[in-house]
């Protein structure tokens, strides 16, 4: 393992995409990391994920992304800008969205669609393996009295560690260290999404009407209860240098910003085709071929942290990732807030004068740093998620939801993180900020 720059150790608890892209950042700086994961090999539950453009800012800022884009198989940044139809009939125009007033976008690209375990695979071999320990499930952190962090973990292994990083997803073991063991805001959303991957070789032999390949298509609801008094809507979005298409459709039972309680296991299961054919009833022709080639769709349990978190930070203890602020997907933004979670870390901990000394005022500036960006794009998600279900008579006119769309988007891809902690680093530097005293 290559000398160590720093004299505090890190260990990342969780080795998903987040907590994989802070481990392999971090270690590639010189910093002690150690990554411990609950199951016997690094992998993510899902299918394809869309990183639109401020995650590809953190990620290039944090010299990740040549590696990703590699793995995606594509020869650069593939997703076009998202194009709105409705559901219903016979699918009529109702928003592109374009690309001007957003910085830093690509001419008519936005992002960059991956299979997440293809995103894993591109990290993975960055990674010292004598610093990837599996089969390690944390069950609690503690503060020793040497001012450290004690990992305990399920088979009654310990570690000890001067920062710990959760990066452990929405069912977070570290968080408890952050917010305390009584606070659990998790909160199912009463929405389900059902994923899937299908053949675009299947989707031509269905004669469909709509160039489902040439961007992302949301296919906004019509805002009325269909079968069981449910809303939904449909994300698709080709992935794999176009040849598969990557299918997520919502079915919500219409309550507002209500929250239900944490659903029981398990979240994510196999579900028969008719259940999500059933929500969709009255659909178009085009839709309908798309969910009938979902033959096995696999029906998440979507769920929040609500109210947000108001802190990320206990002492040398700190969230990224959905361990901090996970989101409904309806922005397609959460991903991409944990890699800015990881950059805005990765710059604070790597900057030359950070030591074990002024080790929890760095994490201070990280708390009052994203917070309040992360949260927001959390209640945005909410917003538009009701936006996506309610295109028809009583609920948004095509006007309405093209209206919405500079905010709802440009709060997510405007944002510059690299900017911002350029910024941020240069006042600290003025003020002495990393001095002990």
């Amino acid at each position: 393992m290559a000398s160590t720059t720093k004299d505090f150790n890190v260990a990342i608890v969780g080795g998903g995409m987040c907590g994989l892209a802070c481990a392999v950042a971090l270690s590639r700086a010189g910093i002690d990391v150690h990554v411990f994961e609950a199951v016997s090999k690094f992998g993510e539950v899902g299918a394809a994920v869309g990183l639109g453009p401020n995650a590809i800012r953190a990620l290039k800022g944090l010299s990740l992304f040549d590696f990703i884009l590699k793995a995606a198989n594509e020869p650069s940044e593939n997703i076009r800008l998202l194009r709105y139809i409705t559901g219903t009939g016979n699918h009529e125009h109702i928003h592109e969205k374009q690309n001007k007033g957003i910085d830093g976008v690509p001419d008519g690209k936005s992002g960059l669609g991956i299979y997440r375990p293809a995103f894993l695979a591109a990290l993975e071999p960055l990674l010292d393996p004598c610093t990837t320990h599996f089969n390690k499930r944390c069950v609690s952190v503690s503060p020793t009295s040497s001012g450290r962090n004690a990992l305990r973990f399920a088979d009654e292994t310990t570690f000890e560690a001067d920062l710990v990083i959760g990066a452990d997803g929405i069912r977070s073991t570290i968080r408890k260290a952050v917010v305390g063991e009584g606070d659990d805001r998790l909160q199912w959303t009463s929405t389900y999404a059902y994923r899937g991957l299908v053949s675009m070789e299947d989707l031509d032999t269905a004669a469909m009407k709509v160039d489902i390949g040439a961007s992302p298509l949301n296919w906004v609801g019509n805002g009325k209860a269909s079968l069981h008094s449910v809303h939904v809507h449909l994300i698709t979005l080709a992935i794999k240098n176009g040849t598969v298409l990557n299918v997520a459709a919502f079915i919500s039972t219409p309550q507002g910003v209500k929250l239900a309680p944490e659903q029981p296991q398990p979240w994510v299961e196999i579900t028969p085709q008719q259940e999500l054919l059933d929500g969709f009833q009255g659909w178009g022709d085009d839709a309908l071929a798309v969910l009938k080639l979902m033959k096995a769709p696999s029906r998440w349990a979507i769920h929040t942290l609500y109210p947000p978190l108001k802190t990320f930070v206990s002492g040398k203890v700190v969230l990224v990732g959905d361990a901090a602020h996970s989101m409904v997907p309806h922005l397609a933004a959460g991903v991409g807030q944990g890699f800015e979670d990881v950059y805005a870390l990765w710059r604070l901990l790597t900057h030359p004068l950070t030591t074990t000394g002024n080790l929890a005022k760095v994490l201070a500036v990280y708390d009052a740093l994203r917070p309040s960006r992360a949260n927001m794009i959390l209640e945005r998600s909410i917003n538009a998620g009701n936006t996506w279900d309610g295109f028809g008579e009583g609920r948004y006119s095509k006007e309405e939801i093209a209206a919405k769309m500079p905010d709802l988007w440009g709060s997510v891809w405007s944002y510059d993180i690299v900017a911002n902690l350029d910024a941020e680093i240069g006042r600290m530097e003025s003020e002495n900020f990393f001095s002990t005293s």
